[in-house]
């Protein structure tokens, strides 16, 4: 099955192309940036030669349409997170909101079986991880999407699976408040300091396991329009600091700041019952691979 990845060079993107073609899929990747640093970094050599890459804007529908074509099925990837909806909402609005409208409506057009697309936990508010009420500008937007693509199935009957991960974490990791326990992993492996922004709970999802749900809900599509929470491990970031020191113990890493602005318990089991024998990568299994990953890297530099 061919795969199209959208912001496919991005981190999360690059591990499911990774999946996908460990999996025998072929991936054709659209993406605005062109820098394949990290990606290179994540995928094997010997599979860069089956990749197509093209570079292309979200929010131009006619490059979405011709990067659909022929593709049997999407991950929808590209986005801008929550700083940069904060500070530009018309922006966010633009990629986030315009751009899946422009993915869906391809997807549409050309036959696609199934899309993927990533919505976020951050379509809940603080305090209720069950009922969707955002408190950001981001979750308002992934809400949004998510009846889009309710509305594509009851119009088109086209197949789409929603994902709300929580906070995201593992090699290649940078962008986003949500990358700091990566970014604390990082300078522990490379004798650094770092600080993340805020406490509390959240749900600490390994990549890995993230970019093999969205390959197979996006390959294995099943008829209607979902959207499932991934809950990952609920860890607090004394949890995490904890984990690093387990494999770095002078690590001089530290958390500090509010907590996140979407509830850090919501509920996975649905995803279970649709999906069964995923795989959920423990916090300290997680935090060992990253901060290896990085001793690699920063041997080689």
């Amino acid at each position: 099955m061919r795969v199209l990845i959208t912001g496919g060079l991005g981190f999360i993107g690059a591990w499911t192309a990774r999946n996908l073609l460990s999996d025998g899929h072929s991936v054709r990747i659209f993406d605005q940036q062109s820098d394949r640093t990290l990606f290179d970094a994540i995928v094997d050599a010997r599979a860069r030669g089956e990749i197509e890459v093209r570079r292309g804007d979200i929010a131009d529908a006619a490059a979405v349409d011709d990067a659909v074509a022929g593709c049997e099925a999407v991950v929808h990837l590209a986005a801008v997170l929550i700083p940069t909806a904060r500070k530009d909402p018309l922006l966010g609005a633009r990629v986030n909101v315009l751009g899946t409208l422009h993915v869906f409506e391809a997807a549409k057009r050309h036959g696609v079986k199934g899309v993927a697309f990533a919505s976020s936990a951050a379509v809940f508010g603080p305090d209720d991880g069950v009922h969707p009420y955002p408190h950001t500008h981001y979750g308002a937007y992934k809400l949004c999407n998510e009846g889009t693509a309710r509305a594509y199935w009851q119009d088109a009957g086209l197949r789409s699976v929603g994902l709300r991960p929580s906070t995201v974490y593992g090699p290649g990791r940078e962008i986003g408040v949500t990358a700091d326990p990566t970014l604390a992993m990082r300078a522990a492996a490379e004798g650094g300091s770092f600080t993340i922004r805020f406490t509390g709970p959240t749900g600490m999802d390994y990549v890995e396991d993230v970019a093999a749900i969205f390959a197979r809900a996006a390959t294995q599509t099943p008829a209607g329009a979902f959207a499932f929470s991934l809950q990952g491990q609920l860890a607090t970031m004394d949890d995490v600091l904890a984990a690093i020191r387990a494999e770095v113990p002078d690590a001089d890493v530290r958390a500090d700041g509010p907590a996140l602005m979407f509830a850090a318990e919501i509920d996975e089991a649905p995803l279970h019952a649709q999906f069964p024998g995923l795989r959920r990568t423990p916090l300290d299994a997680g935090t060992r691979a990253t901060i290896a990953f990085y001793r690699r890297t920063a041997a080689v530099r």
